[in-house]
């Protein structure tokens, strides 16, 4: 049962995630574009600005989600603390008792980094999407797994190194650089960077890529799958209604 460890938390969060960014995404879109044929710099603009809403609300989810996950495992390195937590809200309720309510923003700056992530996934989706759609009148579902794999397969590997150090600071007990105990801050980003590429080279900042897009990339091709799906399916209940009443 390890690998499913966290299981509930990781849920939680991807439902608050998404619901999140999809809505502001979404919002940000019909105000600007208004009718009009979106580009891929607005995509881009839009993506960026929905991801860092969608920071900022959801991280303390994802800093919780983090601890519980790695709760239980077994770590070589010594200034790692355990913990022991009973759940989400014992979580909250330890960090916030333990390490003052900002701990649960740790990581937040490389995960503003990491709106490019999302930013870029859907720029590169709505661009694929815009191409077949010149070619044929509908987007098959095979069409729609596809395009979105491709790209949050991109968009994972561009960022890969960003999410490895976010996923440090997340779990946040250990010691960093003595200089500056502000976790998250720039300064501890590069001195994490930098001690990956001192002790496993370049390619430590690619470590577990492989485990990371298994995950990221059939996760996103089924979400934008569905997504499809249902907003395919709402236009036309609506559709029906509308034409019900006139």
């Amino acid at each position: 049962l390890a690998p499913y460890r966290g299981w509930f938390p990781v849920i939680s969060s991807l439902c608050c995630s998404n619901f999140v960014y999809f809505y502001t995404f979404n919002s940000l879109k019909a105000v600007w574009v208004k009718g009009q044929r979106s580009t891929t710099g607005k995509d881009l603009v839009v993506g960026f600005v929905a991801g860092v809403v969608n920071v900022l609300l959801t991280t303390p989810l994802w800093v919780v989600n983090t601890r519980l996950k790695l709760q239980g495992a077994k770590f070589r390195n010594e200034d790692i603390v355990p913990t022991n937590y009973k759940g989400i809200i014992d979580a909250f309720h330890q960090i916030i008792r333990d390490e003052g309510i900002l701990a649960l923003w740790n990581g937040t700056f490389p995960s503003l980094l990491l709106v490019f992530n999302p930013a870029i996934q859907f720029m590169f989706y709505e661009g694929l999407k815009r191409q077949l759609l010149k070619k044929r009148m509908k987007l098959s579902s095979l069409d729609v797994f596809i395009i979105g794999a491709l790209s949050k397969a991109i968009a994972t590997t561009v960022t890969y190194p960003m999410q490895t150090v976010q996923s440090i600071l997340r779990f946040g007990r250990h010691r960093l650089n003595p200089e500056n105990r502000t976790l998250g801050s720039l300064r501890n980003v590069l001195y994490l960077l930098h001690q990956r590429v001192k002790r496993f080279g370049i390619m430590g900042l690619y470590k577990g890529l492989e485990a990371k897009l298994l995950q990221t990339v059939l996760t996103a091709a089924l979400m934008f799958l569905v997504y499809e799906k249902l907003t395919a399916a709402t236009f036309t209940v609506m559709g029906l209604k509308s034409v019900r009443k006139h």
